[in-house]
């Protein structure tokens, strides 16, 4: 039976929400638009700014069984907040600005959902590693949790390896983020 319970666990969709917020930048051209992003870009680690950043918030509803002597993790729900910070003209663009700018944020957008993307797998690795779980000398439940904890951590890491490659190939000479720039500030 509990194998059927876990089964139908994973088929639950996790509570997961994108939330797409804006920075205020100025310019008109590409030039003072990229300008004001290094200016105004989120602030991460080292003081450093960037164009556009995804992050998120993971929070865990689980139940966790006691039988016996050992302890289940019978379920586990991922309530998953993904947040986007992207760059936003202050005020309107016109003419090839306009367009040069509609192909550059389009373009970070999509390369920031790819970020999104890799976090609900970072989600659902860990929901199919730790949802049936069963920690044997544990009648009070404790020891699973840092099991669990452990491959959460894991998958973490995993995710964090992933994300870093995939900046490196993007941001670096001729890759997708590279070319928006150069788009971006060379119209074109």
């Amino acid at each position: 039976m509990k194998t059927l319970v876990a089964l139908f666990l994973f088929a639950l969709p996790a509570h997961a929400e994108t939330i797409i917020k804006t920075y205020a930048i100025s310019g008109n051209t590409g030039p003072a638009l990229y300008a004001s992003i290094g200016d105004k870009g989120p602030l991460l680690g080292g003081g450093r700014r960037a164009m556009a950043y995804t992050n998120w918030d993971l929070k865990w509803t689980r139940n966790y069984v006691p039988d016996g002597n050992t302890c289940t993790l019978a379920a586990a729900t991922p309530h998953l907040t993904i947040t986007i910070n992207l760059p936003k003209p202050a005020t309107p663009l016109t003419g090839a600005d306009a367009m040069h700018w509609r192909t550059f944020i389009t373009g970070i957008e999509a390369h920031e959902q790819v970020h999104a993307a890799a976090i609900r797998t970072m989600v659902e690795t860990i929901t199919r590693e730790t949802v049936g779980l069963t920690q044997d000398n544990d009648p009070q439940c404790k020891s699973i949790r840092k099991t669990v904890l452990a491959k959460a951590q894991a998958a973490n890491e995993v995710y964090k390896a992933t994300s870093r490659a995939f900046d490196k190939v993007e941001m670096g000479a001729g890759g997708n983020v590279n070319g928006l720039v150069l788009g971006l500030v060379n119209g074109g």
